[in-house]
């Protein structure tokens, strides 16, 4: 196993090897205990991160039954564990709705969005915060500075008028981290999901040090069909490199996929090669023309969920081509009818992409690197330890660009230029879900007439994404290398005509 940086993953890890380890290898005679036994083996005999183990038990068993795809117990009633256990062990499920939930036994209830004033306030004869603040809502109490939070409204004039940095700004981590306001309090003021709202992008999840927000998994039903022996093909975003080592190289990761019981692995940058070309192409044809005002790109579905829901007068602006995950798994069960396709990557919200039913999406299951590494130590696989023999040869280097943020812009471009160089090109990108929203802000307003918009929702594009198990500016460090020695650089023109609608 391999050594995480914060202990929020280190559980989260545990959690998901202890669940996969059940899929792999318990029976239908052992199977409930097993996993109640769960919590009693993460958490031993001393509590580590909270005051007691029986919290620690409490939280662990709720990390379970997300990792099993289910949703979390109500707190009002008696649930057993395993309770909808039989709706869950079969490997066709998918996730009960909503995917992204706050565990409440792991939430501190933390303050939201408010200025206070700390111990370091020296009461100066100046009151820099209070002739700063326009509502008079800072006085002076016994000598220091005190905010009367029912007339402040959160300017933040007062903090950057301190000669001390003696008021500070507590907001919630989560919160902070949600670039579409959908983190809200319930009544005992712990954080809570505004589902209407929420994309699945997973930023508050990785953003709580308490480790109180998690997604619901599909490890415990792959490794079930896995061990069953069921045909199974990976189909691997371009994310990957480096996730799962320094020394696994992409030959020694196919191969740790194939000795995990997948039959085939396929590069889901092969779809993005698909979508650079037809994009270049839309573009070409429909907004250099004219005939549309811009083109949103499609690829991430955070991005396309927060437009949809935000701009929803957009929506005839975002691109209908097959995302690159949808056109490699389609192609997968062309070739391969009976497989079943299992989406490998660093997105949460691809989870949703996968069970949507306006276009089939042909994927059976989605795991995260994170979950993959869980499942890979629950078999005692090392990927490093293999042989380098063999390797990806499904995408060009513009395909496997898409991994990091500009990626997919920049692919569209290339082609643009190569294959339509009469053709003038306009190309934005933004990431962040906050400055997403900028960006369609300004579309909106008419801004960026005859552009291509590409939207990411993860600082950095997808290798910043929820799932990952590598640092950013480690894992895109290694991607430029990867593209550098691609040896194909633009997918072929025709790679448009594919079929696979």
């Amino acid at each position: 196993m391999r050594s995480y940086d914060t202990p929020v993953r280190a559980i989260r890890h545990k959690v998901f090897e202890e669940v996969a380890r059940i899929g792999f290898e318990s029976t239908d005679e052992t199977l409930i205990h097993d996993i109640e036994a769960i919590p009693y083996n993460i958490v031993e005999e001393k509590a580590k991160y909270r005051e007691s183990i029986y919290r620690e038990r409490a939280v662990a068993s709720e990390r379970v039954r997300l990792a099993m795809g289910l949703s979390l117990r109500p707190e009002n009633k008696a649930v057993h564990l395993t309770d909808g256990l039989a709706a869950s062990n079969i490997d066709e499920k998918y996730y009960e709705p909503p995917l992204m939930q706050v565990i409440p036994s792991a939430c501190a209830a933390c303050p939201s969005n408010k200025y206070v004033v700390s111990n370091m306030c020296r009461g100066c004869v100046a009151h820099p915060c209070v002739q700063a603040c326009p509502k008079g809502a800072i006085s002076m109490k016994n000598g220091k500075s005190h905010i009367d939070q029912s007339k402040c409204i959160k300017c933040g004039k007062c903090k950057n008028a301190c000669p001390y940095d003696a008021i500070s700004h507590n907001i919630r981590p989560c919160e902070q981290a949600c670039g579409v306001k959908a983190i809200g309090s319930d009544e005992q003021g712990r954080a809570s999901i505004l589902q209407d709202k929420c994309v699945s992008c997973g930023m508050c999840m990785v953003s709580c040090p308490f480790g109180a927000i998690s997604d619901k998994s599909q490890i415990f039903q792959l490794a079930h069909a896995l061990r069953k022996g069921d045909k199974i093909t990976a189909i691997v975003a371009p994310a990957y490199i480096s996730q799962f080592g320094d020394d696994v190289t992409p030959a020694k990761f196919r191969t740790a996929l194939q000795v995990l019981g997948f039959e085939d692995v396929h590069e889901v940058a092969f779809g993005a090669d698909v979508g650079a070309i037809s994009e270049a192409h839309h573009y070409a044809k429909e907004v250099a023309t004219g005939n549309l005002p811009f083109l949103l790109t499609s690829c991430c579905p955070s991005w396309s969920m927060m437009a949809k829901k935000s701009f929803p007068t957009m929506i005839d602006n975002i691109s209908q081509e097959l995302t690159p995950m949808v056109a490699t798994a389609r192609k997968v069960k062309q070739e391969n009818p009976d497989t079943k396709v299992v989406f490998i990557g660093p997105c949460a919200s691809k989870k949703l992409e996968a069970m949507r039913r306006t276009v089939r999406s042909d994927v059976d299951f989605v795991v995260t690197f994170e979950e993959l590494d869980a499942m890979f130590d629950a078999k005692e696989i090392d990927p490093a330890s293999f042989e380098d023999e063999g390797s990806l040869h499904d995408a060009t280097a513009a395909g496997r660009g898409y991994a990091v943020a500009g990626g997919v812009a920049g692919a569209i471009e290339a082609c643009l230029k190569e294959y339509y160089p009469d053709v003038p090109v306009h190309i934005e990108h933004a990431e962040t879900l906050a400055d997403c929203k900028k960006v369609l802000a300004l579309a909106k307003a008419g801004k960026l007439k005859g552009c291509m918009i590409e939207g990411m929702a993860c600082p950095g594009g997808c290798m910043g994404g929820a799932g990952t198990n590598v640092p950013f500016a480690k894992s895109s460090k290694e991607l430029k290398k990867f593209l550098a020695a691609s040896t194909k650089k633009l997918p072929p023109k025709e790679l448009r005509e594919v079929g696979l609608e």
